[in-house]
């Protein structure tokens, strides 16, 4: 499993926040979190500011380095207590929790549908 693929199916290497953390410009990062912090205000009603935009490695990361939603994350916490690389693995695979999410982006069930795929065809 590529390892920017977060639990749920979700391309952490395409995260802005994720951008925001391996950004070596100061400037550029600093933009990239103001647009960030804007953009969690917007979509989201989070109260955000720009410097509490933290860096963010990857839900499945062991540096510790989390995004608040990450961190706080249902989908996260589920896999890490079952010891799930991926919740394409999961028996209960796609729960309510996931549904939620696919309805907001159907590109990560495609992603953990090709997972389970995979793991799938090795088990026959």
């Amino acid at each position: 499993m590529p390892a920017m693929i977060a639990y749920c199916g979700l391309a952490c290497e395409s995260c802005p926040i994720h951008l925001a953390t391996v950004e070596l410009d100061a400037r550029k990062k600093q933009q990239m979190r103001i647009t960030i912090a804007r953009i969690c205000r917007e979509r989201y009603g989070m109260k955000l500011q720009p410097e509490e935009v933290t860096d963010c490695d990857g839900c499945r990361s062991v540096t510790g380095r989390l995004f608040a939603s990450c961190s706080a994350c249902e989908i996260r916490k589920c896999a890490q207590e079952k010891k799930l690389e991926s919740c394409a693995y999961c028996y209960l695979f796609a729960c309510e929790k996931l549904q939620k999410l696919f309805t907001e982006d159907h590109d990560a069930r495609a992603r953990l549908e090709i997972l389970r795929s995979a793991c799938n065809a090795r088990s026959i």
